[in-house]
């Protein structure tokens, strides 16, 4: 028997699962949940593991269900739908944090999920959970479990029993006792200020700031923000784009709250964020100390963009007119790379090229190419601000939320979004982004030129520009093939053909 048509094509949806408790208002815990899973296209579960009786303005009662009954719904659901991430909230029974950190350290590895904890432990209406065992639970049971953990600040100062340490070293002690990552939310700070979130791991550490949104109806905010950072994860994306996207979504939430009740209401539930005013400003560990300066725009659309790699190549392209062109030189001792950049520098000048040196930013300085490329690692490196008063253009590499947002708040003169399919080209150490994030990179760089790259040939060409980039960049689909001269002209034709079609 044939399976319906919609059923064949649909793909299947990330699973995740909430184990927490129902908010009968509807607007905070497993409700809540719910519905960031659905809004960011996620099939939700949940695994209740306490029933409030509770409105806008108060918290009546609060029931746990039973270890028996809890312990039900874990194995039932993982029997038949297994969790690509697991997000946990509000457990206020000392005995069920003990039976899940049991069942986790379990069943964790086998499966393979990821776990993503906001450790509740009061609530927005002044009801409180933090008793001495369920605190002593999460320090000693569950954070040697947890992939991420994002408390707020006097959650924070409870966990790590350091209420008059600073905030790295709360978080600090947090990952000393075994939790992975810790997403440090900022909402109790300064009142009058702008929100800043920390987020520490073993490798890195960056910081989210983002405008307050004053407005009384904010209940659930920690929980739409652990379990859109969850939905995102289960989605393939790590952890750090998971944060950024997930603080957007809170952002986007909040920006369109409405009231339900007397008291706080809730947030608004949209889809994926894609609008930059909804996104957070990153400040990372090592940031270049760039002036207040501006690159140099591109004063015409990119269009097509081939890379080479010798000034061989520049050669045999030149009389096709081509009209920006990358040089990545990746072999050769000093001497000679040079000799090629300022070959490479007379020769754009001749034909009126434009051309952007990868990587030897001083060469091209001192020989006066048109830009400069540089890949994510070379930004600390590089003297941004003498690029940008040589008047260089500059483009960035980026290959995720967290690189798009460094290059973006350089204000480039092109941002690279890549690589969209797989390339022999060179290695890389990212997935494919495919083109359904493609778009949703190219959105956010709104104001910023944007250039596509990786793997894209002909025949995935048209795709490619509809997601709405400024350009394409190509590399072997020119210089790799029998004839480069038919295909760089093909390439141009089509690319010409249609930004024409959609100016």
């Amino acid at each position: 028997m044939h399976k319906p048509i919609a059923e064949q094509t649909m793909a299947k949806k990330p699973i995740v699962w909430t184990i927490a408790s129902s908010d009968s208002g509807g607007g905070a815990g497993i409700q809540a949940d719910l519905h960031t899973f659905n809004a960011l296209g996620c099939h939700g579960c949940s695994v209740i593991a306490a029933i409030t009786a509770q409105n806008s303005t108060q918290i009546v009662r609060v029931e746990p269900v039973s270890p028996a009954l809890f312990a039900n719904q874990l194995d039932c659901l993982l029997q038949d739908m297994p969790p690509n991430v697991i997000k946990i909230g509000l457990i206020p029974e000392p005995k069920l944090l003990t039976q899940l950190a049991q069942w986790l350290h379990q069943h964790k590895t086998a499966s393979g999920f990821m776990i993503i904890a906001d450790p509740v432990l009061s609530s927005s209406s002044g009801y409180h959970f933090a008793s001495q065992a369920i605190i002593e639970s999460w320090r000693q049971q569950l954070l040697p479990l947890l992939d991420l953990i994002t408390p707020n600040l006097p959650e924070l100062a409870l966990l790590s029993a350091m209420p008059q340490a600073t905030v790295a070293n709360q978080a600090t002690q947090l990952l000393t006792w075994g939790a992975a990552a810790v997403l440090v939310k900022g909402g109790h700070g300064d009142i009058g200020g702008d929100i800043t979130d920390y987020f520490f791991s073993k490798d890195i550490r960056f910081a989210l700031q983002q405008c307050r949104i004053n407005t009384k109806h904010n209940h659930g905010t920690g929980c739409v923000l652990s379990s859109a950072i969850a939905a995102v994860c289960a989605q393939d994306y790590p952890l750090s784009d998971s944060i950024i996207v997930g603080r957007a979504y809170l952002q986007q939430a909040l920006s369109h709250s409405y009231s339900v009740g007397e008291g706080p209401g809730c947030l608004q539930h949209y889809s994926w964020p894609t609008d930059y005013q909804y996104f957070s400003k990153l400040y990372w560990q090592q940031e270049p100390t760039v002036k207040k300066v501006s690159f140099a725009s591109m004063a015409t659309p990119i269009g097509l963009y081939p890379v080479v790699d010798n000034v061989m190549w520049l050669k045999r392209l030149l009389p096709l007119e081509p009209d920006v062109i990358q040089l990545r030189i990746k072999q050769g001792s000093t001497n000679q790379i040079e000799q090629q950049i300022a070959k490479a520098v007379q020769l754009s000048r001749d034909y009126n090229l434009r051309l952007f040196i990868n990587d030897h930013w001083q060469l091209a300085i001192k020989y006066g190419a048109y830009g400069v490329h540089l890949g994510q690692e070379d930004l600390a490196l590089a003297d941004l601000n003498a690029i940008a008063a040589a008047g260089l253009r500059l483009g960035i590499s980026t290959h995720s939320y967290y690189e798009l947002l460094r290059a973006k708040q350089l204000t480039p003169s092109y941002i690279a979004l890549g690589h969209i399919f797989a390339t022999q080209t060179k290695q890389m150490l990212s997935q494919p982004q495919g083109l359904k994030r493609l778009k949703r990179y190219a959105a956010l760089c709104h104001g910023i030129p944007t250039v596509a790259i990786g793997g894209i040939n002909l025949q995935r060409l048209d795709k490619v520009l509809a997601c709405e980039v400024d350009g394409v960049a190509v590399v072997s689909a020119i210089t790799g093939q029998r004839q480069p001269e038919q295909a760089f002209l093909k390439f141009k034709h089509r690319v010409e053909q249609f930004y024409a079609h959609n100016a």
